[in-house]
C-alpha cells in the first residue's frame, strides 16, 4: 500500500488496519496521524460553529489499552521520498518501489496456475 504524509483520517486508519491484518507492506512516508474525529457541531450566531472531539481509535491488544495512530501516524515499512526532481522527470519513486517489491514477491512466491479439468461427456 502506498502512504504519504498527506494521508489523514481514513488515510491513517486504512494503512493501520492493512498492517494490523498483515495484508502487505506499506511504502512511502509516515501518515500525518489525525484520527480523532468530530461529529456535529454547535452553531454560533455569526454562522460559525464549535466542535469537540467525539471519537477515536484505540486498541486493547495484549491487555494493554492504548490510543493508536493519533499524533503518531503510521510509519511505512519502506520509507521512500517522493522527490520533486524525479516526479518532474516523470517518475514516481514510491510507486516504483511498490512495484519493485510486488515483482520480487511474485518471483519468490508465484501464484498457482490451476489446470483446467478435461471436458466431460456431453449430455
Amino acid at each position: 500500500m502506498l502512504i504519504n504524509e498527506y494521508s489523514g483520517s481514513g488515510g491513517d486508519a486504512f494503512p493501520y488496519y492493512f498492517r494490523r491484518y498483515g495484508i502487505g507492506p506499506l511504502v512511502g512516508k509516515r501518515t500525518w496521524g489525525g484520527l480523532v474525529g468530530i461529529s456535529g457541531g454547535l452553531p454560533m450566531i455569526d454562522n460559525g460553529s464549535v466542535t469537540a472531539p467525539s471519537f477515536a481509535i484505540w486498541t486493547a491488544d495484549n491487555g494493554n489499552s492504548e490510543w493508536v495512530v493519533e499524533n503518531k501516524g503510521v510509519a511505512p515499512d519502506y520509507d521512500v521520498d517522493s522527490r520533486p526532481d524525479l516526479v518532474v522527470a516523470g517518475h514516481d519513486p514510491q510507486l516504483e518501489k511498490a512495484i519493485e517489491i510486488i515483482m520480487e514477491e511474485l518471483r519468490k512466491n508465484p501464484p498457482p496456475h490451476p489446470q483446467r479439468p478435461p471436458y466431460g461427456p456431453k449430455k
